[in-house]
This record gives C-alpha cells, sequence and structure tokens, in this order.
C-alpha cells in the first residue's frame, strides 16, 4: 500500500488548519493596508538566473531546483526554480514594471516560497511569507514605519512579549574591521556570528576557527558582545507587564550605540550606519514602535544582499524568528542597471501559528474552529425538499448552513452536529410544518424552542451575538 503522508517538510492543511491561517493573514492584511501598501502577487516559479547568487552561499544550496525538460532528466541541468522569498521577485517585478509605479511603491504580499531546508519546529520547505516592501525612498522613516506595521499585526494577534533587534550592515562591517576579521573572512564571520544566539561564544568561535579567522580578531569581536550582554544585564531588562518590554529601552540602545562608536573609532561608514540606526529610533518612537526596538549588534542576517538597516522579531523560547528584514538598496539594479532604494520586512506565517496554538491565543471561533452556524436536519425523505429550502432561507440571512444530506435518526443527527460542534440545530418535523415553525435546538445548552419560520434567521443571528 502506498504511504500517504505528504513530502517531508510539506504538509496538507485540513479545514481548521486553513481557518486559522486564513485569520493570521486576515489581521496582517489589514494591518498593512492601514499603512497604504498594496498587494501584489508573482509566479510561484521563476528563472533559476534570477534567484540565484542573491542569498549567499547557504541560500543557494536552499533553492528547490527544477529540470530542464527531456534532457535535463538525465543532465542535472535546471533552467527554473521554486519561488526562495518574496524579495527578489518584487525587485525583478520593480525592474519590469517600473514605468508603471508610483514614485513610492508599496507593497504587500502573501503567497508561499519554498526552501530545501532540515524540516523542525516551526520550519518547513514549504511556507508562507508575509512580506511588506517599500521602493524609492532613502529616507529612514521607512524603516521606522515598517517595524510599526510588523509590530502591530503581531499585536493584533495577541502577541505582547517580543523585540524588535535592530542593527546595520554598515556598522556591522565596521565592527569587523575593527576587530581585526580580514576582508575575505568578513562574510564567514557574518555567518558564524548569525548563530551566536543558538550555539553560544563557544560554539562560534570553534566556527571562526573552522573558517580560518584569525583567533586574537574573533576573541577582540565577541570580548565586544560580551561587553553589550553586561549592559543589557545591567540595565535590568524586567517585564513589569504584558504590554511592555520593561525597563529603559531607549537608554540601554543609547548605552549599546556608545559602545559602538568606541569600539569602531572614526570608521567613516561605520559612523554613518550608527547615524542612521539613531534617526530609525527617532522615528519610530514618533511612529509607536520605539518600545519594541533593541539595538543588537550581533544581528547579522544571513541573506547577501541587504545595505543598510537589518531587523529581526524574536519572542521568548522560540528558537529562530517570527520574521525580518532590512534595506536592500542594490537588488533592483541587478535586474535594473541602477540603482533603486528598498526596504521590506517579512513575516513568517507558519512559526506565528505555531507559536499561537501552543499558546492558545486564536479566538474561540478558531481555537474550535465549526463549519457552521447551523445545520439543517432532514426529518424523513418526504421533509427533504422542504429542509432544502430552509436551508436556502437560513443563507439569504447570512448564516453559514450545514445540511445533513439524508434522512436518518434525529438523535444521530444531533449527535453529527456536536461532534462538527455546530451550535444550532434546525428542524422541520410534520407538526412544526403544520404550524409554520422551525425546531431550533441548541448543542451548547439542549434547550430547544419553537420559532415562526420567517423569523428563524433573525431568531438564529440575535442568538449566535450572545
Amino acid at each position: 500500500m502506498a504511504k500517504t503522508q505528504p513530502a517531508r517538510g510539506m504538509r496538507d492543511f485540513l479545514p481548521a488548519d486553513v481557518r486559522r491561517r486564513e485569520y493570521v493573514i486576515g489581521v496582517i492584511r489589514g494591518v498593512y493596508e492601514r499603512y497604504g501598501f498594496e498587494p501584489l502577487e508573482t509566479p510561484e516559479v521563476d528563472k533559476i538566473e534570477t534567484l540565484l547568487g542573491k542569498y549567499g552561499e547557504e541560500g543557494n544550496q536552499l533553492i528547490f531546483k527544477i529540470l530542464k525538460r527531456g534532457e535535463g532528466e538525465s543532465t542535472g541541468e535546471a533552467d527554473l526554480a521554486l519561488r526562495y522569498d518574496l524579495t527578489v521577485p518584487l525587485a525583478r517585478v520593480v525592474a519590469e514594471h517600473r514605468e508603471r509605479l508610483p514614485k513610492f511603491f508599496k507593497r504587500y504580499q502573501i503567497q508561499p516560497v519554498w526552501r530545501a531546508d532540515r524540516p523542525a519546529r516551526g520550519r518547513f520547505r514549504e511556507f508562507y511569507q508575509c512580506d511588506v516592501d517599500a521602493i524609492g525612498s532613502r529616507s529612514m522613516t521607512v524603516e521606522a514605519e515598517l517595524c510599526a506595521a510588523a509590530g502591530e499585526a503581531l499585536e493584533r494577534l495577541g502577541f505582547r512579549n517580543f523585540t524588535i533587534r535592530l542593527n546595520h550592515r554598515r556598522a556591522l562591517t565596521a565592527l569587523l574591521e575593527a576587530a581585526g576579521i580580514a576582508n575575505d573572512k568578513q562574510a564567514d564571520a557574518l555567518v558564524a556570528l548569525d548563530k551566536l544566539d543558538k550555539i553560544g561564544r563557544a560554539g562560534v568561535g570553534v566556527e571562526f576557527n573552522e573558517r580560518g579567522i584569525k583567533p586574537q580578531a574573533g576573541e577582540r569581536l565577541l570580548d565586544f558582545f560580551e561587553g553589550v550582554r553586561a549592559l543589557e544585564h545591567a540595565a535590568e531588562f524586567i517585564d513589569v507587564d504584558e504590554d511592555a518590554i520593561g525597563g529603559d529601552a531607549q537608554a540601554l540602545n543609547r548605552a549599546v550605540l556608545g559602545r559602538l562608536v568606541e569600539f569602531i573609532g572614526d570608521h567613516e561608514a561605520g559612523a554613518q550606519g550608527i547615524e542612521e540606526l539613531r534617526s530609525i529610533l527617532l522615528y519610530a518612537e514618533a511612529g509607536g514602535a520605539g518600545k519594541r526596538i533593541r539595538i543588537d549588534p550581533s544581528l547579522a542576517r544571513g541573506l547577501s544582499y541587504y545595505t543598510g538597516a537589518i531587523m529581526e522579531i524574536n519572542v521568548p523560547d522560540l528558537a529562530g524568528s517570527l520574521g525580518g528584514g532590512g534595506r536592500y538598496d542594490n537588488l533592483v539594479g541587478i535586474f535594473s542597471g541602477r540603482e533603486v532604494p528598498a526596504c521590506g520586512f517579512s513575516l513568517g506565517l507558519e512559526r506565528i501559528i505555531v507559536v499561537m496554538t501552543e499558546k492558545e491565543m486564536f479566538p474561540p471561533q478558531y481555537a474550535n474552529a465549526s463549519p457552521a452556524d447551523v445545520m439543517v436536519a432532514v426529518w424523513d425523505e418526504d421533509a427533504t425538499t422542504d429542509a432544502l429550502a430552509l436551508a436556502r432561507e437560513l443563507r439569504a440571512a447570512d448564516l453559514r448552513v450545514e445540511f445533513y444530506p439524508e434522512a436518518d435518526k434525529v438523535k444521530n443527527q444531533f449527535k453529527y452536529a456536536s461532534t462538527r460542534g455546530v451550535r444550532f440545530v434546525a428542524i422541520i418535523g410534520p407538526d412544526e410544518k403544520a404550524r409554520g415553525e422551525v425546531a431550533i435546538k441548541d448543542m451548547q445548552t439542549g434547550e430547544q424552542q419553537n420559532v415562526r419560520r420567517e423569523t428563524t434567521g433573525a431568531t438564529l443571528n440575535e442568538r449566535l451575538r450572545k
């Protein structure tokens, strides 16, 4: 017998799963649109040359390639690939349609992407991203607004204890150079540094050594981060309530930036990056996201197309992040031949759903999702057409109606409705039909009442609102 499980890292979505996912997408979409972002969709498959070389060493290895037809099966040659993220396709779209797009193009995109990654908790090979990007402006108000939009989306979903980590690629490069990391080893250092929270100082030190980074430079770099950690502990970041991170976030951010300035000295590009971080903090405070942001000089993010600020959202006790992003001013230029400023943020839908499910954060109607408000029962074969007509009338009253498809014992129909989580059952027996009434049974309370048929829809809507 053939195995019925989906491919590893892929999933079937049953009705309750789909409803929860659509709820989360609806909340995120609503927030993005309130910030003035427009919807965009791109093909699931792109040319392989469009994707290769945009994600760094590790990203290239995780692209799902599609073999050429015919001879491709024997040669292994690929000319197409499944979409790895939504940012590179966006850059291609902007290059292709720039003249048709507004000067400042703000788009959101919620579609699946594919990565040949090792599956783990909250990590899949096929998953949805919820991206929001702004094209055309170099102003740091863009980063601040993206942080505000992503943060508000999570807050509306019920998240309270999360942090938006913020860093800058130029500040990070200056930090590496000040530590003595050779130019040709900086990419290796970033890959290892990105794992600092996962494998700790000792693990990063081992990886530095394996990647040929001089021990003295690696130790100086890690010493800097130990100093930053000491600042965080000194700030006594303690949650005082579920709506705030706690402590003086602004004071800690200023202290970390001060230590960074001291470490990099007169590095011009690094100083510019630090000034941009200060601007983002200022604008984020005005835009409502300031309390959530923490400057984290260790944040690297592995994708190679980032050029400026980089962001990542973390919640306690979750390996990995709920989302992240950054500025990528050079990416569109790869396709268009001219530089177009751009910045984006992506929320990971699957990880959000995993956390919300584990912490029971879904509203009751999604946590215990029911397919219908009312089920119309069939008294006997002769009552089938009348029951169908009643179902039609209740749907016209904006109710979700399930129709029991065959005549059966009423107690069996009640049992079925109960297992489906349907709140009400509507029945027209011979007595009800003679009086022009409908019997309504509340499956939660066990109560049953008769109402005039023409008022059944209004009665049910009223009961559901209570």
